[in-house]
């Protein structure tokens, strides 16, 4: 392959108008749900189990597993946890497989599953992810997971991010890449300050959980390489799938 396309999906209500074929979706939900599948997969969890609805993960209620759902920001009653990286902690996770729901990034994965490959990413893998990534030549699709099909910030700023470390002369960006490569290169001295004002970051603080805001956008603190085979997020840096 001669040119590589490195592409960026802002919302995914536009994931029908890109080819997905000989691509790799990596998904991106930085406040919460993907920074929360990278630490516990480095925390020693077996597997992490992407449904997109409620009901879905109810489902699991009586195999023995974890479950994780969050709606809006907050616990869904009845389950054992949300989507806060501080929940799949290795005393809570390892050696488990947990089945998640959350508002945006879950559905964004399985709205993935025609891509060639899927992965996830979040500023706690950045580095692992991106030599993954800057060691294979299929096209990158970096989707963003957004709030409710709306775009946001800090997934915009992490793909950015990502299109800084994986541009080369032979790469090609489409507008939405260059649209977030301009904004991660405006504010990446400074990123918390740049997010505080997003959305999303609002809305937790009136949660009361700034402090998963801190840790989602620390870098490298979950080196670990989710990756979607047959249902489940699995590390691909213990469990290299077939």
């Amino acid at each position: 392959m001669s040119e590589r396309q490195i592409n960026v999906c802002l919302s995914p209500a536009l994931l029908p108008f890109f080819d997905l074929s000989n691509t790799i979706a990596v998904v991106i939900d930085i406040f919460r749900a993907t920074s929360s599948i990278c630490h516990g997969l480095a925390n020693g969890a077996t597997a992490i189990i992407p449904v997109a609805e409620v009901e879905e993960c109810l489902a699991y209620r009586d195999q023995g597993f974890l479950l994780a759902a969050e709606r809006d920001g907050r616990v869904v009653e009845g389950f054992d946890f949300g989507n806060s990286p501080f929940s799949y902690a290795a005393e809570h996770v390892k050696g488990k497989t947990v089945v998640l729901t959350t508002t945006n990034g879950t559905r964004a994965i399985q709205l993935c599953r025609q891509a060639k490959h899927i992965v996830v990413g979040a500023f706690g893998n950045i580095d692992t992810l991106s030599d993954w990534l800057g060691n294979r030549d299929e096209h990158v699709l970096l989707v963003c997971s957004g709030w409710k099909n709306h775009a946001n910030l800090e997934d915009t700023v992490f793909a950015g991010a990502m299109v800084a470390r994986l541009r080369n002369a032979s790469t090609v960006l489409d507008d939405a890449a260059r649209l977030a490569l301009g904004l991660y290169e405006t504010n990446a001295e400074d990123l918390p300050g740049f997010l505080r004002d997003a959305s999303h970051a609002e809305r937790m603080q009136r949660l009361d959980i700034s402090r998963d805001i801190e840790f989602c956008l620390q870098e490298n603190t979950s080196p670990s390489l989710p990756y979607f085979q047959d249902g489940r997020l699995v590390d691909y840096l213990r469990e290299e799938p077939s």
